[in-house]
């Protein structure tokens, strides 16, 4: 038999991972799922399996030992089931000899509109059947045990090179609209340094004049750093502390915001102070834009709390040990990331179009497998 679950070089490889996501030396939605793909790369092209099912036990063996190294990145998860569903969809093409061409029937079939809500468009090039260029598939094969994993793996390469692709130029994908987006004259409020909006206000820059507000987001403070960011690329930028938000609202044409995990409710985990603005700008009927990837939707829902945080920082940056007297009296707590509530967000913008909070449900069920929710 092929069964090998995890050689030793393996097992190395998503220690190494995982020893870094619990150290906090990989952090950032899109870092943490770059190095989820490229392990999983490594992984399946080392590993002996004689059918699908030894091969999909792996790797959410994979999944689940990275996800409990690191909870709070929820992108390793995600990454895990995207993997998973490229490998059975490559899986079921080969087994069933048939390529994976979306012809016009099939794309504008009434009952799929019906079901499912408009397609999206699918640009695929016609591929060469996997039973056409290397033969039949053979599960369980006694007398070739590698024949399987021989045949299937250079597919599976080519599937997890189009998810490692997709991550690589999310933020082009999510920025190519951004000028239909953003009008001249605007005034736009963000919070703290989101790359996926600095990306898309940077976009717009060439062909629209407007002014962007920027809150500092304390007590990270990461909004200097955006602040000066889009400064430097030409774009009128303020930079204001966040007890100002709410005074200011009246006057913002627009909110824009980064997520760090977009939840199936289409809710969302964000950067401490979206609650904040998001309220406000409910408040003065203001929209709310959400600029994310899709390899942040999440299969999971917030059932626990209403306003709590997915992770917290140092609490000393908010009151420091030397005010003695008066820490041994409160308890302080730093969230580092704020619930916002799907009827607080009017869009959200990702590299696969534009979807209301509504829709976020349709989109992980098009992108994972029901099976895949639990790891």
């Amino acid at each position: 038999m092929a069964t090998d679950p995890l050689s030793v070089a393996n097992q190395r490889i998503v220690e190494t991972l995982a020893s870094r996501l619990r150290r906090r030396q990989v952090v950032g939605s899109r870092e943490t799922a770059l190095e989820t793909v490229l392990v999983l790369r490594q992984v399946i092209s080392k590993v002996r399996f004689s059918n699908i099912d030894q091969l999909v036990e792996i790797i959410r063996s994979v999944g689940r030992k990275l996800v409990e190294a690191q909870p709070k990145e929820h992108t390793v998860g995600n990454t895990v089931r995207k993997v998973l569903h490229h490998i059975r969809e490559e899986y079921h093409t080969a087994s069933q000899g048939t390529a994976v061409v979306s012809t016009s029937k099939d794309t504008l079939s009434i009952a799929k509109f019906v079901l499912q809500g408009q397609p999206r468009k699918q640009n695929v090039p016609q591929k060469t059947t996997l039973n056409e260029s290397h033969g039949m598939l053979k599960e369980n094969d006694a007398d070739d045990p590698d024949a399987f994993a021989r045949t299937l793996k250079p597919v599976l390469m080519e599937a997890i090179q189009d998810v490692l692709d997709e991550l690589e130029t999310v933020y082009d994908n999510i920025s190519k609209n951004a000028k239909d987006h953003i009008h001249s004259d605007e005034i736009i409020l963000t919070i703290g340094k989101s790359s996926t909006v600095e990306a898309f206000l940077k976009a717009a820059a060439p062909y629209r004049k407007y002014t962007v507000i920027v809150a500092d987001t304390a007590p990270s403070y990461r909004g200097h750093d955006m602040a000066q960011s889009l400064s430097s690329a030409g774009i009128s930028t303020v930079l204001v502390p966040d007890s100002s938000i709410y005074a200011l609202m009246s006057r913002i044409n627009k909110v824009m915001l980064g997520a760090h995990a977009i939840l199936a409710n289409g809710g969302m985990f964000a950067i401490t102070g979206s609650l904040l603005a998001a309220t406000a700008a409910r408040a003065h009927s203001t929209p709310v834009v959400v600029c994310a990837g899709q390899f942040k939707l999440t299969p999971q829902w917030n059932l626990y709390h209403e306003y709590g945080a997915l992770d917290f920082a140092d609490p000393s940056s908010v009151l420091g040990f030397e005010e003695g007297n008066l820490v041994d009296k409160v308890d302080v707590v730093n969230p580092f990331y704020d619930y916002v509530r799907p009827e607080l967000i009017d869009a959200f913008i990702t590299n696969d179009g534009d979807h209301p909070p509504s829709s976020v449900y349709r989109l992980i069920k098009e992108a994972y497998d029901d099976e895949d929710y639990e790891l």
